[in-house]
């Protein structure tokens, strides 16, 4: 069985230019932790909701523990637009 992760968020526009930059050592550090790699998408027709995606995740217990204290450690909440956080859904096949 796998588990699917999406976690999509609203971008600050102030912290917009410089997100994906800020994004990718919390992208390699969680690829590095858990042996699954995220890409990062935004929405069509909204340009600031974006989201991560982590597809094929054998061990969810693991990966949860690893994407709370690595968000934490590369300040994402830093990222998101005011009153707004960042919902992670799991799907599983």
């Amino acid at each position: 069985m796998a588990f699917h992760f999406y976690v999509y968020y609203a971008v600050d526009p102030a912290a917009a230019a410089g997100a994906r930059e800020r994004l990718a050592p919390f992208l390699a550090a969680m690829r590095e932790a858990t042996g699954t790699p995220g890409r990062l998408l935004h929405r069509a027709d909204e340009p600031l909701l974006w989201m991560e995606v982590f597809e094929n995740v054998a061990d969810r217990e693991a990966f949860v523990s690893a994407l709370e204290r690595l968000s934490g450690t590369h300040a994402l909440a830093d990222l998101l637009a005011p009153g707004r956080t960042r919902h992670v859904e799991c799907f599983e096949d």
